[in-house]
């Protein structure tokens, strides 16, 4: 079954968050491959997201603040016909890991109804969130708990992997 629901999936990851950590530490030191844990991972992702409706949601743009990276922040003030000393003084903030730049406020200044304002423009980490298509699946378990709480998607997937791999 597909959990959508938000406040479920919220209470569900801090109420799981021991047994996330342990099956975090089963991934990454077990004896299963990188390779078949990407392969389950992806078989799942397309699963669940073929299911989820991300505009429905649109959690991540409310509670995720993507990094933004100069080509992103040129991308996105060229669309808003701002230069780009203006788009960042308007909406961005310094990363305090010197990553880049992050939006100042949540929600996402661009979330209109769920949808995205700028999305041909979008950032590249929205364009890639949750993540989860990605190689090396085990490189990025911190991340994927930390999602599981805010997008059904890294929720219901993490949970099948559960499912599937943990003995």
């Amino acid at each position: 079954m597909i959990e959508t629901d938000l406040s479920r999936i919220e209470t569900l990851a801090r109420e799981r968050s021991d047994a996330n950590w342990a099956f975090r530490s089963f991934l990454k030191f077990g004896d299963l491959s990188p390779y078949a844990i990407d392969r389950a991972a992806h078989e799942l992702l397309e699963e669940v997201a073929g299911r989820i409706d991300c505009t429905a949601c649109a959690n991540c743009c409310k509670m995720a603040r993507p990094v933004l990276g100069p080509t992103d922040v040129k991308r996105l003030g060229t669309r808003l016909k701002m230069p780009t000393s203006d788009f960042r003084n308007r909406f961005l903030k310094k990363d305090e890991k010197g990553a880049g730049w992050l939006f100042k406020s949540l929600p996402c200044p661009f979330l209109s109804d769920n949808r995205c304002a700028v999305y041909e423009d979008r950032p590249r980490e929205c364009r890639s969130y949750p993540h989860l298509h990605k190689r090396e699946f085990v490189t990025r378990l911190m991340q994927v708990i930390s999602s599981c709480a805010v997008c059904p998607i890294a929720f219901n997937v993490f949970e099948g992997l559960k499912r599937e791999l943990w003995r």
